[in-house]
């Protein structure tokens, strides 16, 4: 069986930095594994120490804020909207614009891994829409729909 062109193994941080306008404090994943075309994928987050929301959230006992989990799905789903529009104009931006159904169950630390399971709902136009699961150790941490648009370089 012939494997899909647009399907990777790995889009490891320089690919990463070629498909997202993030930099350093705010890109969210490592690296991108298991890409099924712009249908799934798996992003990984390595929470460390050292990252700048622990200052302050929380001093004594760092907890990941939620709304970076949520962010890191979006990157790691913008990142392969992007990746699937290789051969076509490449887009100039990605937004990220709505959260549904978001839940949290349990905190992430320093020193967790961190998986953004991606499984695409929707595709319509320049719109996409995902079910994401972030799972440390395969336990569930926090879940949410959303969507993203790509803007092409054409566009204002």
């Amino acid at each position: 069986m012939e494997a899909d062109a647009k399907t990777l193994e790995v889009l490891d941080i320089k690919r990463l930095l070629e498909n997202l306008p993030h930099r350093y404090p705010f890109l969210l994943v490592d690296k991108i594994i298991d890409i099924d075309g712009d249908n799934s994928c798996i992003g990984i987050k390595n929470i460390t120490f050292n990252e700048p929301q622990f200052q302050g959230h929380f001093p004594g006992s760092p907890v990941m804020p939620g709304v970076l989990l949520i962010e890191g799905m979006a990157q790691t789903a913008g990142a392969i909207c992007v990746q699937s529009q290789s051969g076509v104009s490449k887009p100039k931006l990605v937004y990220f614009m709505t959260i549904d159904n978001a839940k949290f169950r349990k905190p992430v630390v320093p020193g967790d891994r961190v998986e953004f399971h991606m499984l695409k709902i929707n595709h319509r136009r320049n719109m996409w829409w995902y079910k994401g699961l972030a799972k440390v150790d395969g336990v569930v941490v926090c879940e949410a729909e959303i969507s993203a648009m790509l803007i092409a370089g054409d566009q204002p």
